[in-house]
């Protein structure tokens, strides 16, 4: 006899990529990860919105001092001159525009980039100078469609934009004023030298250390390939490069005339010249104080340099106060109000 054997069963093929259907359980606990994340986000969210707010209410308070006298003293001032001052105010966050759009080749929504500048600087004014501002502007950057890398680099290129714009003015009207500020009278009779030196001596072991990490190096070449291209690309474009210089030498200058409109509104009798050297030479020496937006060392360098060139101590400080009101305080508050409407919006 012949004996039949059954033939073997296939597995049953799989449905759709192979892969085996997921459990309802499984199903259940993605959904619950996903709805997690999204949480977790929107609490994000809320926070930084709600926490410009509190920081300007902390620094308010600590400064409560400083306002209640800028405040005393605005009654005493020439209101003409004041009204005026608060006008170049406003002009300078379209000039702090005008760089950014300059330092990136694709076109931002101009209406969102001033506000953006605004909300910046209330944010530069909270946080260790140049900190609060770069990360608004560098997510605002992202957002428009700009990959890190790109951001990053025009982010570079603006601070370097800036730097050299204020320098530059400084360097200027040095030339054309040479006897403007006796930088002699500024500096102490017996420099430490001592800290200086260590200090430097850290710096260098850090920047050797650093240079020394193979993975580093990589991530410093590429970032400064990219900067480059960056610039190149931003130079060949003469309206992006004329927006990128016009407004990093124009935000200085505006400030300066913030200062002089201020001093004339209270009568000090120091020229305009001297008193423009004055204002760049003290923001150019406290640029490295790592103090959010420079309270506390820009009021003391400015007071110091006014006396430098002839201001009375008394109205010297009078003029730093109110001037710090009208270019920082004032601002604060909308501008923390700003941010936050921003990071709702999602426009940050």
């Amino acid at each position: 006899m012949i004996e039949v054997k059954d033939a073997p069963v296939p597995p049953p093929r799989p449905v759709g990529d192979g892969r085996r259907p997921a459990s309802g359980l499984s199903q259940l606990s993605v959904r619950a990860r996903r709805s997690s994340s999204v949480d977790m986000t929107v609490t994000i969210r809320r926070v930084l919105c709600v926490l410009p707010l509190l920081l300007v209410a902390v620094v308010a308070v600590r400064q409560r001092e400083v306002l209640a006298e800028g405040l005393g003293l605005v009654t005493t001032a020439r209101w003409p001159w004041l009204l005026a001052a608060a006008g170049l105010t406003c002009l300078t966050w379209p000039a702090a525009a005008c760089t950014r759009q300059g330092a990136v080749l694709e076109r931002l929504p101009g209406r969102r980039l001033v506000a953006t500048q605004f909300a910046a600087g209330a944010a530069n004014h909270l946080l260790p100078t140049g900190l609060g501002a770069s990360a608004v502007n560098l997510r605002f950057m992202t957002v428009c469609g700009l990959s890190t890398a790109r951001s990053s680099a025009a982010l570079a290129l603006y601070l370097l934009a800036e730097s050299v714009g204020r320098v530059g003015l400084l360097a200027a009207l040095l030339v054309a004023f040479p006897d403007a500020l006796p930088f002699g009278s500024l500096l102490p009779d017996e420099a430490p030298a001592g800290p200086l030196l260590v200090a430097g001596a850290v710096l260098a072991l850090v920047v050797g250390g650093l240079a020394a990490v193979r993975r580093v190096r990589t991530v410093v070449a590429g970032f400064l390939r990219t900067a480059l291209g960056e610039a190149r690309s931003v130079h060949a474009r003469p309206a992006r490069a004329v927006a990128l210089w016009g407004g990093a030498f124009a935000f200085p200058a505006l400030q300066t005339g913030v200062l002089v409109l201020v001093a004339r509104a209270f009568g000090l009798a120091v020229p305009s010249a001297h008193l423009a050297v004055a204002y760049l030479a003290a923001t150019v020496a406290v640029a490295l104080v790592p103090t959010p937006g420079g309270i506390g060392s820009v009021e003391a360098a400015l007071v110091v340099a006014l006396v430098a060139v002839g201001g009375a101590a008394a109205v010297a400080t009078a003029v730093v106060v109110v001037f710090r009101l009208l270019t920082v305080w004032l601002p604060l508050l909308p501008g923390a109000l700003t941010l936050a409407a921003l990071v709702r919006l999602k426009v940050i």
